[in-house]
C-alpha cells in the first residue's frame, strides 16, 4: 500500500536588521538626541582648537595643553592634554561600558539573532581598516605603531552628521549604528590595553582590584540605594572609581580601561520585592540606566569636548605643511582605512553573515542602506585621536599628520554618507512614520498613533 508523502514544510529564512521593539525604539531615540548634542559640541571644540593652534597665538594653545600638574609620587603629574585623554575619557568609556552591558543584558541585542550582525560588522570594521593601514605602512616600521588609529567610530560625531542632513534613519539602522560604534569602542579599549600598555606593574594591577571589587560589591548589593539617592554615587562610588582609575594608571595600563571595567560592574537588571531579577522598565529603571542618565551630560557636555579641544589642535603649517602631510604614509593609511576600509569591512562581514546563516535583510532595507551606515561609520574622531596620542608622541610629525588625516577622513566620510543617505531619505521618512504608528510585540500602547 502506497503511502502519501506530504512535502516538508519550507523554513522561512531568518531576517536580520529587524525593526527594534517599541521600548528599544524610544530608548534609542532619546539616546540619539543626547549624543547629537554632544557631537555638535565636539565639532565646535575641534574647530576652536584648530583655529587657535594655527593663529598668531598658537604658542599659547600648546603651552596650555602641555602644562603639567599633579602628584608625582603617585605618577599623576600629567599635562593638561594627558589629564583630558587619561582622565576625562574614562567617563566616556564608563558610559560605553554601561551602554554595552545594557544592550546585551536587557536590550534587543540579548537575542543572538539580533546581536550577531552588528557585532560581526564591528569586527569587520576594525580588521579591514587595520589591514589597509598596515599594507600602506609595511615598508615604514616606525609608523606601523599607528595601525589601530583608523579602527574606531565616533558615534557622537556620526549622529551630528545625521542631524545636519536631517536623515530619518529607521530604528533598525539606528540600533545597528549604535551597537557597531559601542562594540568598536570596546574593541578599541581592548587594543589599547593589550597593545599600547608599557611597563605594566602587576603590583598596582592587583591593588587596583581592591577598589574595583568594592565598587562592584556595593553596586550589586545596594542598587536601590544608589538609584534613589543622588549623593550616594558621588560620595561612595565616585571615590572608589577614582581610586581604581589612579591605580590602573600607575600600573602602566591605559587608565581609560578602568572606565569600561567600572561600567561592567554596575547591575542592569532591577530586583523585584521578592529578590528576583527583572528587566528594567521606563518607570522602573535599573542602576545602570540611572547612572547613565546622570553621567551622560558630564560626558557629552564636558569630558569629550574638552578632550577634543586639547587633542584636535594641530599646527598645519600652511599649504607647505599640508602638502607635506599628504605624502606621509600615516595620513594615507588612516584616510584609506576610515573612508574605504570601514564600509568595506561592515558590508563584507554583514554579507558573509547573511550567506552563512541563510538570512535576508529586512524587506524595508537594502544593501544601499548598509553602505550608507558603513560610510558613516568611517567618521572616526574621539577614540582615533586617543589612539594617535598613544601611537606617536606629542610634537612628532607623524602625530600632527595623523590628526590632519583623522580630520580629513572624518569630513570625507561625513560628506559621502550625506550623499548616500539623502538618496534614501524619503524612504526613511516613511519608515519612521510606520515605526511611530506601530506598537511592539508586547502590545505596548501606541502613544504616537493619531489615526481615527
Amino acid at each position: 500500500m502506497a503511502h502519501d508523502k506530504s512535502p516538508e514544510p519550507v523554513r522561512a529564512r531568518a531576517v536580520i536588521l529587524q525593526r527594534p521593539s517599541y521600548p528599544e525604539y524610544m530608548r534609542i531615540s532619546e539616546l540619539m538626541r543626547k549624543e547629537t548634542v554632544g557631537g555638535i559640541l565636539l565639532l565646535i571644540a575641534a574647530v576652536l582648537a584648530i583655529l587657535w593652534a594655527n593663529s598668531p597665538w598658537g604658542d599659547a594653545y600648546f603651552a596650555v595643553r602641555d602644562f603639567e600638574f599633579g602628584y608625582e609620587p603617585w605618577h599623576l603629574k600629567l599635562s593638561v592634554g594627558a589629564w583630558a585623554s587619561d582622565g576625562l575619557l574614562a567617563v566616556f568609556f564608563f558610559l560605553t561600558g554601561l551602554e554595552l552591558k545594557r544592550e546585551f543584558v536587557a536590550g534587543d541585542l540579548r537575542k543572538i539573532s539580533r546581536a550577531i550582525v552588528p557585532v560581526a560588522a564591528a569586527f569587520g570594521g576594525v580588521v579591514v581598516p587595520a589591514l589597509i593601514y598596515t599594507a600602506v605602512n609595511l615598508s615604514s616600521p616606525d609608523t606601523l605603531r599607528g595601525w589601530a588609529i583608523p579602527t574606531a567610530t565616533d558615534i557622537a560625531f556620526a549622529l551630528a552628521v545625521l542631524a545636519v542632513i536631517s536623515s530619518h534613519l529607521p530604528g533598525a539602522l539606528r540600533l545597528f549604528l549604535l551597537t557597531l560604534a559601542v562594540v568598536d569602542d570596546l574593541i578599541a579599549i581592548a587594543i589599547i590595553a593589550f597593545f599600547y600598555s608599557e611597563d605594566v606593574s602587576l603590583v598596582f594591577l592587583l591593588w587596583m582590584l581592591l577598589p574595583l571589587g568594592l565598587f562592584a560589591l556595593l553596586a550589586q548589593r545596594k542598587p536601590k540605594f544608589f538609584g534613589r539617592t543622588t549623593r550616594g554615587p558621588w560620595l561612595i562610588l565616585l571615590p572608589l572609581g577614582a581610586a581604581t582609575w589612579a591605580l590602573m594608571h600607575a600600573s602602566g595600563v591605559h587608565a581609560t580601561v578602568a572606565g569600561v571595567l567600572l561600567g561592567f560592574c554596575v547591575p542592569v537588571l532591577r530586583r523585584k520585592p521578592n529578590g528576583k531579577p527583572a528587566l528594567p522598565r521606563p518607570n522602573k529603571p535599573g542602576l545602570a540606566e540611572v547612572l547613565e542618565h546622570r553621567f551622560r551630560p558630564l560626558s557629552t557636555g564636558f569630558a569629550v569636548p574638552v578632550f577634543a579641544f586639547f587633542s584636535a589642535g594641530v599646527a598645519i603649517g600652511g599649504m607647505e605643511g599640508f602638502f607635506s602631510a599628504l605624502s606621509d604614509p600615516v595620513l594615507i593609511g588612516i584616510v584609506l582605512g576610515l573612508v574605504l576600509g570601514k564600509p568595506t569591512g561592515v558590508l563584507l562581514t554583514t554579507f558573509l553573515v547573511t550567506k552563512t546563516t541563510r538570512a535576508n535583510l529586512d524587506p524595508g532595507l537594502s544593501w544601499w542602506d548598509l553602505l550608507g551606515v558603513g560610510v558613516l561609520a568611517g567618521v572616526g574622531f574621539t577614540v582615533s585621536l586617543l589612539v594617535n596620542d598613544l601611537s606617536f608622541g606629542a610634537g612628532s610629525p607623524h602625530d600632527d599628520h595623523a590628526k590632519v588625516a583623522i580630520l580629513m577622513a572624518s569630513l570625507t566620510a561625513a560628506l559621502l554618507a550625506t550623499v548616500v543617505l539623502r538618496i534614501r531619505n524619503r524612504r526613511y521618512r516613511a519608515m519612521a512614520e510606520e515605526e511611530k504608528i506601530d506598537s511592539d510585540d508586547d502590545g505596548v500602547p501606541d502613544v504616537f498613533d493619531n489615526r481615527d
